[in-house]
């Protein structure tokens, strides 16, 4: 099969594990990895991998199947960065889909469903390498069965989780550690520094594992 892979921000975390399956994939498949969505051919399968953007459907219309991976329980938690809003939650078995690219955002058909396994000590770094170790996965496992796999269509009331910002990094100092941990344990301590402020002072506030 014809297969691509688009990544709409080259220096996106999850850029390495795209890459990674399409070494994997390279022996049974003419798989290419892209950075811009012009840039994507006709083919058989796209697969849209921590994309930001909205695809157009001129583009989506040059493959026969476009597929979006997404990290919630679908309906529930369309939109943004939805791993962090769900730690932040406090929740550690969280969903990874992968369905259907159509035009009303995230809402198409699901064709496989996985978990995503934390056991509440993990930061960041290690979230997504968890998050892109059971991308690479999924795609595998999609590819094994295809095409003997239907898509099924989302059922339930959506959610939607907001697109994060440098004042959901905002750390309430009243509160104890513990109760801020699931907070910290998402924030980015280069980029996006978990912040409070103290006496009219604002200051940064990163985490770090011991060894």
């Amino acid at each position: 099969m014809k297969i691509s892979i688009l990544v709409d921000n080259h220096n996106s975390w999850i850029a390495p594990y795209a890459k990674d399956i399409c070494i994997q994939l390279s022996e049974q498949h003419d798989i290419n990895l892209y950075f811009k969505a012009s840039t994507v051919p006709t083919g058989d399968i796209l697969f849209l991998v921590g994309c930001t953007t909205i695809i157009s459907n001129i583009i989506l219309k040059r493959n026969k199947l476009n597929l979006v991976i997404h990290e919630s329980n679908l309906p529930k938690g369309r939109g943004w960065s939805p791993v962090s809003w769900q730690v932040i939650e406090g929740k550690n078995k969280i969903p990874i889909v992968l369905f259907e690219a159509q035009e009303e955002v995230d809402s198409g058909p699901i064709y496989m469903k996985e978990y995503i396994e934390l056991d509440g000590t993990e930061l960041l770094p290690e979230i997504k390498q968890k998050q892109g170790k059971k991308t690479v996965e999924l795609i595998h496992k999609f590819l094994e069965k295809w095409p003997n796999v239907k898509g099924t269509p989302q059922i339930g009331k959506s959610s939607f989780y907001p697109k994060r910002t440098l004042e959901d990094d905002f750390l309430n100092i009243e509160k104890s550690i513990i109760d801020n941990f699931n907070h910290l344990r998402v924030v980015d301590n280069e980029k996006f520094p978990a912040w409070f402020k103290f006496k009219g002072q604002k200051y940064i506030l990163k985490i770090y594992k011991m060894n």
